[in-house]
Formats: C-alpha cells, sequence, structure tokens
C-alpha cells in the first residue's frame, strides 16, 4: 500500500501551507469579531478545522482512506436524505444499500458503468427537481443514486495509470480545487454579487459569485498543479474552468433538490455548512469530470 509519506509529489510541504492558510484565516476572523458573538463566518471558517484533518487522514491513509471516505460520504447522504423520503425507514435504507453495492459492482467492471448510472441519476433529479408535484421519494432515490456512483468514481482514481504518487497528487489538486471553488463563490458573491443565476433555485448564486470561483480555480490550479508537475499550464487553465462550471453546476442541482424538498439545509452535521451534501454537492460533478479527463490524456 502507498502511503502519504511515500510519493514524491511535494503534497506534504502544500497541505502545510494550506493548514498554515487556514489558521491565518482563523485569526483573522477571530480579531475582526473582536469578542463578538460566533457569526456565520466564524462557523464556516472553524467548521474547515473539521473537514480538512477529515481529507487529510483519507490522503494519508490512502488508498485504503480513500474507500472509506467514500463510502462515510455515502452513508451520511443516506442518514440525511431518510427524514424527507415519504416511505419507510427500512425501505429506504434497503434500497439505498442496493444502490450502492449496484454502483460498486459496477465500478468493478467499468468506471464507465457508475458514470451513465450518474448521468441517469442527474437527468431525473434535474426534471423531477423542475415539478413541485413530482414524488419526493424519486428525488431522494436519484440524490443516493448520484452520491453514491460520484463516490464510486472518486474510488476509481485510484486505478488511474499514472502510479500512486500522482494518483495522489491529483485527488489532492481535486479536493483543494473544488473547496476553493466554492470559497471563491461564497465570498465573491457576498462582496459583489448583483445578478442572480437561478432566483426560483438558489437566490444566492450570482454571476459575480461564478465568476469569483472561476478566478480563483485559475489561480488554484496554476499553482498547485504547476508546483505538483501534474500538467501542461494550459491543459490546468482550460480544466480549471471545466471543473469550477462543474462544481457550480453541482451546488445548483442539489439547491433544486432541497427546494423541491422545502428545506434550506440538508442537516446541520457541518456548523456553518449544513449537513454532508451540502459540502460535496460540487465533488459529486468535479470528482467524476476530472476522473474522464485524466482518462482521455492516457
Amino acid at each position: 500500500m502507498s502511503s502519504f509519506f511515500d510519493t514524491t509529489t511535494g503534497i506534504v510541504p502544500a497541505m502545510a501551507a494550506l493548514y498554515g492558510l487556514l489558521a491565518a484565516t482563523s485569526l483573522s476572523v477571530k480579531v475582526a469579531a473582536r469578542g463578538a458573538a460566533p457569526g456565520m463566518l466564524s462557523h464556516q471558517v472553524n467548521a474547515w478545522w473539521r473537514i480538512f484533518p477529515v481529507v487529510s487522514l483519507a490522503l494519508l491513509t490512502y488508498p485504503t482512506g480513500l474507500h472509506v471516505l467514500a463510502y462515510l460520504i455515502v452513508l451520511l447522504a443516506v442518514l440525511e436524505l431518510e427524514p424527507y423520503h415519504p416511505g419507510g425507514r427500512n425501505r429506504f435504507r434497503l434500497g439505498a444499500a442496493a444502490i450502492v453495492v449496484v454502483t460498486a459492482v459496477a465500478g468493478r467492471f467499468t468506471p464507465l458503468l457508475p458514470a451513465a448510472l450518474l448521468c441517469g441519476a442527474i437527468v431525473v433529479m434535474w426534471l423531477r427537481c423542475s415539478r413541485p408535484q413530482a414524488a419526493a421519494s424519486i428525488v431522494t432515490w436519484a440524490s443516493i443514486l448520484a452520491t453514491a456512483a460520484a463516490m464510486q468514481l472518486l474510488i476509481a482514481y485510484a486505478s488511474l495509470p499514472f502510479g500512486a504518487g500522482r494518483n495522489l497528487g491529483w485527488l489532492f489538486y481535486l479536493f483543494i480545487l473544488t473547496a476553493l471553488n466554492d470559497i471563491g463563490q461564497f465570498v465573491a458573491g457576498k462582496l459583489f454579487g448583483r445578478h442572480k443565476i437561478a432566483p426560483t433555485i438558489s437566490p444566492n448564486k450570482t454571476w459575480q459569485g461564478l465568476m469569483g470561483g472561476v478566478v480563483v480555480s485559475q489561480i488554484v490550479s496554476l499553482v498547485l498543479g504547476t508546483y505538483l508537475s501534474l500538467a501542461a499550464p494550459l491543459t490546468l487553465a482550460a480544466w480549471a474552468l471545466l471543473l469550477s462550471l462543474a462544481g457550480f453546476a453541482g451546488d445548483l442541482l442539489f439547491s433544486a433538490a432541497k427546494r423541491h424538498l422545502s428545506i434550506k439545509d440538508f442537516s446541520q452535521l457541518i456548523p456553518g455548512h449544513g449537513g454532508i451534501l451540502d459540502r460535496v454537492d460540487s465533488l459529486v460533478l468535479t470528482a467524476p469530470l476530472l476522473y474522464c479527463l485524466l482518462r482521455s490524456i492516457h
């Protein structure tokens, strides 16, 4: 098993720098608050101290940790969606378990099968969420299928033909780019957001926020991708644009699901962020997209 410290990709210094950035951000927010009660921004920054170590541990124990993280996300997603399914609890859990097994078995044959299931789930979610009278059960089932299929493709990164070290580098790139794209969209939207993109689905989504995420993604992709020697600058720039748009689309897709289910957040698991699906909604699309891009160049 290749461990985190066996690689030569330089991830350890990059991760240390990110922890340093997070520490500096936490200190800045604390100083700005000046003893006031913690606000939403404080909760969001503090939540990263819970999220980042979990991702670090998954990388530290790669590839086993990647499997554990993927299935943990699916398990938490099932528990979050369970209250909104109109059927019985046992029926929902049994059906969710069947979905996980199907996507896992499909992934053992070829990642194209989970990719096809993901595309089907996305189409069903979008069509159903656009109809107020659509059954909530269909939305919850499609949400579970999309999450399970995406996480199966995340697991497939370990089988990419670039070698363990570079595969791990691409995973690190994926997690960081997806997270900072979300943050860039949020900050830019708060500071400059004027023109809404989909006010009936997600009133806080603006064109200015989207562009902020694109800019941040470009910077992160070029700096991190060049540092880790992952690809040429032109490739990194093009992929950053695609991943930023995919992250936005994933967020919008699950926002539509929440709107249909009449909820603001899937749960309160992560203060300031909501539930696990509120946190990984972008990853549900960015992980499969980057995987397909990587397969296309080999």
